[in-house]
């Protein structure tokens, strides 16, 4: 199996010269095959067949940086491409803009070309980089690739891809949970309990304004605009920073108790689109939470259930089974005619669990 571990970089001033190099020939290589695909096409009505080796010519110090890095630009490209051609609602591929993507590259393993020793990992074109190793790799493991990121607070990181043989046993669920997705508390679960998520982008919002106002004012390009940039950059790095966390502990909880978890397969950009519930909806990271129960429940051999979402889990009697022909969203009791009474959440909750141990049935 694969997993990945990201480790936090320490690159000196020569390291880091070399990786913004990289950083601008991937984004270089890219935007340039993506603006001679569509020219080739408008002339010809063909797809173009381009490489990185056929520009090294026309610009040589595409040369100085890992050659690896280029080809992987060139497979995201392809893969793109391959993706709004069959499904056009993707998107066709955008040019990558200096200002507004992330920086990073990805590289692969040849021969121990990445490694990690004492400390250190070892990348290609760049040397052995210092690196802060919080937690052990996988025994027996192989490393596959590599990608380095700059975040916009200047941090650097890479994540290592490993490959490992491990044998996981599945578990029989015994233990079944559904959790409702709720705007206010990112879940309630069908045993009633709530996940009172803290909302940190809320509670950061005040904060967020008056030194977004501040940067508003700043000059383009002077020293005091860059400062406030970062400083911006950090604000919004620590609410990610506290999302990330929580959710990181809370699915952990729930793994450790549960056989299975089941929930709905939501399209949390539709709703948060058509509800007018963006800011609320990203802020949760409901999206982000089903990722981690999903591989840590694998880990385990136990499963993440997904029932369809149009499943009519709200408007459904967990006790009787009786449908409601109209639910609006204010109310937030349920009342069944045959005089059951019930919070709307919890109500949903035990029909997602009902419909989820019927698929593992």
């Amino acid at each position: 199996m694969n997993k990945a571990y990201k480790f936090r970089l320490y690159p000196n001033a020569e390291q880091m010269n070399l990786l913004t190099r990289t950083f601008g020939c991937v984004r270089f290589i890219y935007n340039k095959m993506l603006g001679d695909k569509i020219d080739y096409y408008h002339e010809t009505g063909k797809k173009l067949s381009n490489t990185p080796a056929q520009y090294k010519g026309e610009f040589p110090w595409l040369k100085e940086v890992d050659s690896l890095a280029l080809a992987n630009a060139q497979l995201h490209l392809q893969a793109a491409y391959r993706n709004f051609f069959r499904s056009p609602k993707s998107g066709f591929p955008k040019f990558k803009s200096k200002h507004r993507h992330q920086d990073s590259y990805t590289t692969n393993n040849q021969r121990g070309s990445i490694r990690i020793e004492d400390g250190r990992i070892k990348l290609p074109k760049i040397g052995f980089v210092k690196l802060k190793q919080h937690r052990p790799v996988p025994e027996n493991f192989c490393i596959k690739s590599a990608t380095v990121s700059k975040t916009p607070t200047g941090k650097y990181f890479v994540s290592v891809l490993f490959e490992y043989e491990e044998v996981i046993q599945p578990v029989k669920a015994k233990i079944v949970v559904g959790l409702d997705f709720s705007m206010k508390e990112l879940f309630v679960s069908s045993d009633g309990v709530t996940a009172a998520y803290p909302r940190y982008y809320r509670q950061s919002m005040e904060q967020l304004r008056k030194e977004q106002s501040r940067l508003s004012k700043c000059q383009i390009g002077s020293n005091n605009r860059n400062k406030q940039r970062i400083k911006v950059a950090r604000l919004y790095e620590k609410v990610s920073h506290q999302r990330k966390d929580f959710l990181h502990k809370l699915s952990r909880q729930i793994t450790n108790v549960y056989d299975a978890v089941c929930i709905e397969d939501l399209n949390m950009q539709g709703m948060s689109q058509s509800l007018n519930f963006g800011k609320s909806v990203h802020d949760i990271g409901w999206g982000i939470f089903t990722s981690l129960l999903d591989y840590k429940l694998s880990e385990q051999g136990k499963k993440l259930i997904k029932i369809d979402k149009w499943y009519p889990s709200s408007k459904t009697c967990s006790c009787c089974g009786k449908v409601k022909e109209e639910l609006s969203l204010s109310e937030r009791t349920y009342q069944c005619e045959c005089g059951f009474i019930c919070d709307r959440d919890v109500n949903a909750a035990r029909n997602i669990k009902k419909q989820g141990i019927l698929v593992l049935a």
